[in-house]
């Protein structure tokens, strides 16, 4: 079964209030322009993800939630998981792997450096530093997510500042 997944690096966070915890750091103005714009290419893709799994970090959630509202994915529906909070790559992919089975698209937003290196380590392309609410779309043939592995090839590559095709050469 085909299983997409899409790897969403949270936008682009505010650091001017140093009062504020890094957990607890909202979207800057840029990031509040450039979610909505990140989003809209998904819909125009036709992406409509079963399943949205997020870091409760403000900056993640405040971008998996405007995410979900432009792609008709019900906020309350997000799983927001603690465990995705500056995760390893490694604790993102067991996140991935218990993902339930009739989930076949699955949207998942996080941090960096987890995000690159996980992108890497799923498609064996390594994309450098994903930069603020970029999305890699990775696609892969798997019976379960349990299966999850170095098996998916990168479909699309995009972020807020891209204006032309991805310049690396997509594995399938």
């Amino acid at each position: 079964m085909k299983r997409q997944l899409f790897l969403i690096r949270h936008a682009k966070s505010d650091w001017e209030d140093s009062s504020l915890s890094d957990f607890d750091r909202p979207l800057s103005a840029r990031g509040e322009r450039d979610t909505p714009l990140m989003a809209e290419r998904l819909v125009a893709m036709d992406i409509k993800p079963d399943c949205m799994i997020s870091s409760p970090a403000k900056r993640a959630r405040s971008t998996a939630e405007i995410i979900a509202s432009r792609l008709g994915f019900p906020i309350h529906d997000i799983d927001w998981t603690t465990e995705l909070y500056l995760a390893s790559p490694t604790d993102m992919l067991d996140v991935i792997r218990n993902c339930p089975d009739h989930v076949t698209s699955l949207a998942l937003i996080g941090h960096n450096p987890g995000i690159s290196t996980l992108a890497a380590k799923l498609s064996g392309i390594v994309l450098g530093n994903i930069p603020t609410c970029g999305i890699v779309h990775l696609d892969a043939k798997l019976k379960t997510w349990n299966e999850a592995g170095s098996n998916f090839y990168i479909s699309n590559f995009d972020y807020p500042k891209r204006k032309d095709k991805p310049d690396f050469a997509v594995n399938s």
